[in-house]
């Protein structure tokens, strides 16, 4: 079994894929000041929730966006299953064109979205990841990277308003009944929710306006399944992209993986 992590802001995603199936997912809460005899701790008990050995683990793959997070994941990786990850970053192959300006910097996290994407749709596509932040990239004809924009996300936005606002409480995020809202809370929620909905399709409309086509849109991350039933686009939902991004770029690496390890 190959074991997939993805280091996010928020939330840890730990998945276990087996025969290019996913066999079980789970997320753990992002904690900077965590060891890596804690974060081994953690991996290994979300490995014993899905009755997993860390002998059944064959090798591991590991993409982070929290610097100061990843070594002690990394480490406690290497403490449960007894060899160091395969870490998504420079020198990785994923079959991209990136053309940013400074490639290096494009988050772990956006590639192995777009490499997941690319597996089962057709360039050119739009791709938006509803998570802490909300991040829309575009990947054209070529599996050319060709950039994208970062908006602050969901939780963000409530988090900043509830806090700046002395009389506004904080809210479950919840699907609004309304638009127009009839008591404070459930125009915070209308704002919040629809209102990330209407930016998602202005968003998507200036930037296919600049690109001069049309695109497939895909969603994923946590906040996803929530928002893009209130977008008016036509999106698609992908809530495993991550796990599967994973899974390609460890099968795209494997090989010079073996040959560095003899």
């Amino acid at each position: 079994m190959l074991l997939a992590i993805d280091i996010g802001n928020t939330n840890i995603v730990i998945g276990g894929i087996q025969k290019e199936k996913i066999a079980f997912e789970a997320r753990i809460a992002t904690d900077y000041i965590k060891t890596s005899d804690q974060y081994g701790v953690d991996i290994k008990n979300v490995l014993a929730l899905f009755d997993v050995r860390p002998c059944d683990i064959r090798d591991c793959i590991i993409s982070s966006v929290v610097p100061p997070v990843f070594n002690s994941v990394r480490t406690g990786v290497l403490k449960v299953i007894g060899k160091p990850p395969m870490v998504v970053g420079p020198g990785i192959k994923t079959g991209l064109n990136i053309q940013m300006d400074t490639p290096s910097q494009v988050g772990s996290d956006r590639i192995v979205i777009a490499v997941a994407a690319l597996a089962e749709y057709e360039p050119p596509l739009t791709l938006l990841d509803l998570g802490t932040a909300t991040t829309i990239e575009v990947v054209g004809k070529g599996n050319t990277y060709l950039g994208g924009c970062i908006i602050p996300g969901v939780r963000v936005s409530l988090e900043a308003l509830t806090s700046r606002t002395a009389q506004l409480p904080g809210i479950r995020l919840d699907r609004p009944r309304r638009v127009i809202g009839k008591n404070t809370v459930d125009c915070m929620r209308s704002g919040i929710m629809y209102g990330t909905a209407a930016m998602v399709d202005g968003m998507l409309d200036r930037v296919e306006e600049e690109l001069g086509f049309s695109t497939t849109v895909i969603a994923t991350g946590g906040m996803a399944q929530f928002i893009v039933p209130l977008c008016r686009r036509e999106i698609r939902l992908e809530k495993d992209l991550l796990l599967k991004g994973l899974n390609i770029l460890y099968q795209k690496n494997a090989q010079d993986r073996r040959k560095g390890e003899s």
